[in-house]
C-alpha cells in the first residue's frame, strides 16, 4: 500500500460520520460506508419501516415492519461488520438534542433526507458547526450528490429551492383543469369532510341559490341519520357533490364564458337501482377490523389490477362501496381520519372521487396506481439510482476527509446519456453573495402592513418559507415574537414592555394575563403593534437552535393577485434596500446575473466568476438534452435539484 492509500485509509478509519436519513439512499449509504472501512457511524431517522419500503430498502425485511429504520439498519450492517461502531437515533433531526454542539463532534455529515425543511435545517447546523455537508437526492432514474463546505462552496440554500406546489382554492373548488386539481379536491376537501373533522369549514355545502331546488339536506348533507340506509346516504353524497354542486357552479354564467362547462353527474344515471344486490354484502368482505389499512372495495367489485383504467360506472361503484366500507368496518375512526397513501380504502375512495369529478370537467381519467402516486406525491424510486448515489456520496466524503478541495465535485446521475455520459460531474460554485443563509444578505418582504397580522408573518414567512424552528423576531430593540426559553434579560424586558403597552390599551377590568397579552400581540396587525411595523421597517429574525440570523426589509404593498400571490405577501432575496436603511444594494432576480454592490472586492469577484460559469453552463445546456425537468426541485422519495446553470467539468 503506497503513502496516498495509507493516508486515505487512515482518514476513513479515524473519521466520525453523521448520516441523516436511513431510507432508500440511507440503506445503501450505510452499507457502502461500512464496506469502505468507516469505523464510527451515527444515524438519525425518525421513520418506521413500512411494507412499501421493502422493494428498495434492502436492509429491511417484512418482519421489521413498524420498527425504527435507524435501529434495524444498524443491526443489519453489524451482522456483517460486527467490529465497527454504529450508533442509531430514532428521532427527528430537528429535536433540541441535535444542536450545534452535537454536530461539531463529526468530521462530515451525509444527508439522505426526503424533505426540503429538514435539508435546510441540517444545512444551517452544519454552517454553524463548520462541518462539511454532502447532500444527495434521487427521483426515478435521476440523482445528484453535492458538496457544501463553509466558506469554500455554496451552501445548500445558495440556490433558491421552489416551494411545494400549491393551488388556489377557487381552482380546486370551482374550475379544475388538471387531474391533480381533482385529487386535491377529493383528498383535502371531500375525504376530510366525510371522514375527518366534521366541523371543518370548506365549500362542499355550496348549492344553487334557487330555493325550489333546495331541501333540508342542504344544511346537513354530510350528516348521516341513525336510521338512514347506507345506500341512500352514499347516493345522497354522490348527487350532492357531483350533481347539485356542479349545477350551482353552472349558474354563474360569467365563470364559463371562456371555459369548458362541466357536466353534472347523478347516481341514477350511472348506478343500478340496488347496489347491494349486484355487489354482494359487505359482511362477506374477508378483511378484519384489526387490519384496517387493508380493507378494500376492489375485491367486492371484481377489480384486481390497480393499473387498469376504470370507467365512470366502475369509479362510481368504487366510490359508493368504499364509503359503505368505512361506515361498516371503520366506523370508530370516522371523525378522526386523515388521508394516508398506505391506506388502501382511502386511496380507492380518493381515486374514484377524483375520476368522477374529472369526468364531469372533461379531464382525462387516471388509474388507481397513477392516482396514488399523485395523491401521495410519489415518484417511484429506483434502487439502482439509490446505490449509485450512495457510492458517489462516499467518494465525495473521502475527498472531504482528505481535504482535497480541488477535487470536490457535484455529480448528476442522468436518465439518458448526454455527451455519452450518464454521470455528469460539476465543479462546485463559491458561496453565493446573495444567499441570506451563508452570506447574511437581507431579504425583502412585500406585505400589506395594515391588513396582515404578526401571526401571518410568523406562519407564512418565518416558519414556512425560512424554515425556522425556534424563531425570534426583533424590530430594532423591541422583541416582537419568540419561541424558546433561553433569551437574555434585556430581550425579555423589552418584550414585557411591549406587552405592558398592550395592557394599557385595554380596560383595567379585563384581567389580561401574560399569555392573553401575548396572544393579543400575535393577532395584532403589523402596523398596530406596540412597535409598529410599516414601510421601511427592518426586522431581525433569528433561530436559536440553528444559530441563524437574517434581516428582512419590509415594503408595504396595498394589493396582491389572489391567483398568483394567494398568501397576500411576497418574500424575495437581495434587492434594493429601503432608503431608511442607509445602505445600498442591487441585484437582479434573474439567477443568471448576480450583481452586488459591496465594498468587498471578494464579493464582486465571486459574482463575476459565477456569471462566467453560468454563461458557460447556458452554452452547455443547449447541447444537453434530457438533463433538466420542468422543475429544478422534484419532490419524490428524496428531492433532487438538477440546476440549469452548472458548468460541466471537461
Amino acid at each position: 500500500m503506497d503513502t496516498q492509500q495509507q493516508q486515505q485509509q487512515s482518514a476513513i478509519q479515524g473519521a466520525k460520520v453523521l448520516m441523516v436519513g436511513a431510507g432508500g439512499i440511507g440503506c445503501e449509504l450505510l452499507k457502502t460506508l461500512a464496506l469502505s472501512g468507516f469505523q464510527d457511524i451515527h444515524i438519525i431517522d425518525m421513520d418506521t419501516i413500512e411494507v412499501s419500503n421493502l422493494n428498495r430498502q434492502f436492509l429491511f425485511r417484512r418482519s421489521h415492519v413498524g420498527q425504527s429504520k435507524a435501529k434495524v439498519a444498524r443491526d443489519a450492517v453489524l451482522r456483517f461488520r460486527p467490529r465497527i461502531n454504529i450508533s442509531s437515533y430514532h428521532a427527528n433531526v430537528k429535536n433540541p438534542e441535535f444542536d450545534v454542539d452535537f454536530f461539531k463532534q463529526f468530521d462530515v455529515v451525509l444527508n439522505g433526507l426526503d424533505n426540503l425543511d429538514a435539508r435546510r435545517h441540517v444545512n444551517r447546523l452544519c454552517l454553524a458547526a463548520d462541518v462539511p455537508l454532502v447532500e444527495s437526492g434521487t427521483t426515478g432514474f435521476l440523482g445528484q450528490v453535492t458538496v457544501h463546505v463553509k466558506g469554500k462552496t455554496e451552501c445548500y440554500e445558495c440556490q433558491t429551492k421552489p416551494a411545494p406546489k400549491t393551488y388556489p382554492v377557487c381552482t380546486i373548488t370551482s374550475t379544475p383543469t388538471k387531474f391533480v386539481h381533482c385529487i386535491v379536491w377529493a383528498k383535502d376537501l371531500l375525504f376530510a369532510k366525510l371522514f375527518g373533522d366534521k366541523n371543518q369549514d370548506n365549500d362542499l355545502n355550496v348549492r344553487a341559490n334557487n330555493a325550489a331546488s333546495s331541501s333540508k339536506e342542504t344544511e346537513d348533507v354530510f350528516e348521516r341519520a341513525e336510521d338512514e340506509d347506507i345506500d341512500q346516504y352514499g347516493r345522497k353524497i354522490y348527487d350532492h357533490v357531483f350533481g347539485y354542486n356542479i349545477e350551482a357552479a353552472l349558474s354563474n354564467e360569467e365563470t364559463w364564458k371562456n371555459r369548458r362547462r362541466p357536466r353534472p353527474i347523478y347516481s341514477k344515471d350511472v348506478l343500478p337501482e340496488s347496489l347491494t344486490q349486484q355487489n354482494g354484502s359487505i359482511q362477506n368482505c374477508s378483511t378484519t377490523d384489526d387490519d384496517d389499512s387493508t380493507v378494500s372495495a376492489m375485491p367486492l367489485l371484481g377489480l384486481k389490477n390497480p393499473q387498469e383504467l376504470w370507467g365512470l360506472t366502475q369509479n362510481s361503484l368504487v366510490f359508493i362501496e368504499a364509503l359503505k366500507l368505512f361506515f361498516a368496518k371503520r366506523k370508530k375512526e370516522i371523525g378522526h381520519l386523515t388521508f394516508d397513501k398506505d391506506d388502501q380504502l382511502a386511496v380507492e375512495f380518493v381515486t374514484a372521487a377524483a375520476n368522477i369529478r374529472a369526468e364531469s370537467f372533461g379531464i382525462p381519467l387516471h388509474s388507481l396506481f397513477e392516482a396514488k402516486g399523485i395523491a401521495g406525491n410519489i415518484v417511484h424510486a429506483v434502487a439502482t439510482t439509490n446505490a449509485i448515489v450512495a457510492g458517489l456520496i462516499v467518494i465525495e466524503a473521502i475527498k472531504v476527509l482528505k481535504k482535497d478541495a480541488d477535487k470536490y465535485r457535484m455529480t448528476y446521475c442522468l436518465e439518458h446519456p448526454s455527451r455519452k455520459m450518464l454521470l455528469m460531474p460539476v465543479e462546485p460554485f463559491e458561496p453565493n453573495p446573495a444567499c441570506y443563509v451563508c452570506s447574511k444578505t437581507p431579504l425583502v418582504l412585500e406585505i400589506n402592513t395594515q391588513k396582515s397580522k404578526l401571526q401571518d408573518l410568523v406562519d407564512k414567512i418565518v416558519t414556512a418559507k425560512l424554515g425556522m424552528n425556534l424563531p425570534l423576531i426583533m424590530h430594532g430593540a423591541s422583541l416582537l415574537y419568540e419561541v424558546g426559553d433561553d433569551l437574555d434579560d434585556i430581550m425579555v424586558a423589552n418584550y414585557n414592555a411591549n406587552l405592558e403597552k398592550v395592557r394599557s390599551l385595554c380596560s383595567s377590568d379585563t384581567g389580561l394575563d401574560l399569555a392573553v397579552s401575548h396572544m393579543f400581540v400575535f393577532s395584532q396587525f403589523l402596523s398596530e403593534l406596540p412597535s409598529p411595523v410599516t414601510n421601511g421597517s427592518i426586522l431581525t429574525v433569528e433561530d436559536l437552535q440553528q444559530e441563524l440570523s437574517c434581516k428582512i426589509n419590509v415594503k408595504h404593498r396595498e394589493e396582491f393577485d389572489e391567483e398568483k400571490e394567494p398568501e397576500g405577501m411576497v418574500l424575495s432575496g437581495w434587492t434594493q434596500s429601503p432608503a431608511t436603511n442607509g445602505e445600498s444594494a442591487s441585484t437582479s432576480n434573474n439567477e443568471n446575473a448576480v450583481d452586488v454592490t459591496e465594498s468587498s472586492s471578494g464579493l464582486e469577484n465571486a459574482s463575476k466568476k459565477r456569471r462566467l460559469a453560468e454563461n458557460q453552463a447556458e452554452n452547455d445546456k443547449k447541447e444537453t438534452e434530457n438533463v433538466e425537468s420542468d422543475d429544478d426541485l422534484m419532490e419524490i422519495e428524496n428531492p433532487v435539484m438538477v440546476s440549469k446553470k452548472k458548468k460541466r467539468v471537461e
